[in-house]
């Protein structure tokens, strides 16, 4: 991997990661582009500890405190009610997409690897977002139905193309939550299946020694992921505050239809 390849991958998965426009879709966009078959699992798993890394920093107040309730709760110490209603809405709402992803591994490394399944990916997406912003309902609390339900979405983004956050703040748009609650639970809940998925990838090709064969550029790539994540999620969490998501249906949709005709 040559240090432009490194520079553009680093770049693409920390924007894409937490920009509702799929991360794992435009990566293999860019390995298409790049004629990459080889190391492209490598690579994206490493640039997924970054974005790991990135939750993990910025929302560490959010991370601490779910972690905090859950040893309270365990111990049988009083925690709030909201706080216990958090940490039930990660904990139901990661089930579906960690069930999903045990069932669907073998796919996910091969069938799901194709550009075109991206592009119908990205209009589907697009579909659900516009959806989720014409009949999203307003003034509910998170709770665990809830965030079970937003966790049903998040088990969609399984497909690249779809966007884990685009799904996750649909689906919190259309469980009731206001924009910006919506988008903070979408990250917060992104945290344990990026850790989960992320490790897992990192470890199988660690044991099959494929993971160290790229050199040294990957570590450039990593550290610009992690800053441009850091970065995007500041950045459209300030957005959609006052925002809707029809920029990003109108640039998935372009993107898709690009994608269909040229490749």
């Amino acid at each position: 991997m040559s240090y432009i390849e490194a520079i553009i991958l680093g770049v693409v998965q920390g924007l894409t990661e937490f920009v509702p426009i799929s991360s794992s879709g435009h990566l293999i966009l860019v390995h298409n582009i790049f004629g990459e078959t080889g190391i492209d699992l490598s690579v994206d798993a490493i640039l997924q500890l970054a974005s790991i890394l990135a939750v993990l920093i910025y929302f560490r107040i959010d991370i601490v405190r779910v972690v905090s309730t859950l040893f309270r709760h365990i111990a049988g110490k009083g925690v709030e009610q909201g706080d216990k209603n958090l940490l039930y809405a990660i904990v139901l709402g990661t089930i579906p997409a960690f069930v999903l992803g045990i069932l669907l591994e073998s796919k996910m490394e091969t069938v799901f690897r194709s550009a075109h399944l991206v592009a119908y990916a990205l209009i589907a997406g697009s579909a659900i977002m516009f959806f989720a912003e014409r009949y999203a309902l307003k003034n509910r609390e998170l709770n665990a139905k809830r965030g079970f339900m937003v966790g049903c979405f998040q088990a969609l983004a399984l497909v690249p193309g779809i966007s884990r956050s685009g799904a996750t703040i649909s689906g919190g748009l259309l469980a009731g939550l206001s924009r910006e609650a919506a988008t903070r639970f979408s990250f917060v809940l992104s945290f344990p299946i990026i850790v989960g998925s992320g490790l897992k990838k990192f470890l199988d090709l660690s044991a099959s020694g494929s993971l160290f064969d790229i050199g040294a550029p990957l570590v450039l790539s990593f550290i610009l992921s992690f800053l441009v994540g850091l970065l995007s999620i500041d950045l459209l969490l300030r957005y959609l505050k006052n925002h809707n998501l029809h920029i990003f249906v109108w640039y998935r949709l372009i993107l898709a239809f690009l994608i269909i005709i040229f490749l």
